[in-house]
């Protein structure tokens, strides 16, 4: 899962399979430059994937309503969205053991979707 929490306390998320890459935080940014009005300022982690090549050109390519402000290292306590992944892990799928891909998913997309209300 990737997701984005605002200062207002509204959640984006997407649940994927495959691989976490350049493309796919590109699509996630997309998306929440789609649902956003004004200047998206998006503070990330130091993941290989924020400093990729496809993340770079599509910051660059929007300048006028994208910023993305890196976090220094390993720091928890400074990025709240830890906090969302550690609530996905205990509460949503802690208490359950999923069988396949599909229960897991759904599991994970049903604990976001209460979390977003």
């Amino acid at each position: 899962m990737i997701s984005a929490i605002t200062n207002r306390d509204h959640l984006a998320f997407m649940v994927f399979t495959g691989k976490f890459d350049g493309r796919l935080i590109v699509r996630f940014m997309q998306r929440l430059l789609k649902q956003a009005a004004g200047k998206l300022y998006l503070l990330v982690a130091c993941h290989p994937v924020h400093r990729s090549v496809a993340a770079k050109e599509f910051v660059s390519a929007n300048t006028a309503r994208l910023c993305l402000i890196r976090l220094p290292g390993y720091c928890l306590a400074l990025n709240p969205d830890e906090l969302l992944n550690q609530d996905v892990k205990t509460n949503g799928l802690g208490k359950s053991r999923p069988s396949n891909r599909a229960e897991l998913i759904g599991g994970v997309r049903g604990h976001l979707r209460r979390r977003q209300r």
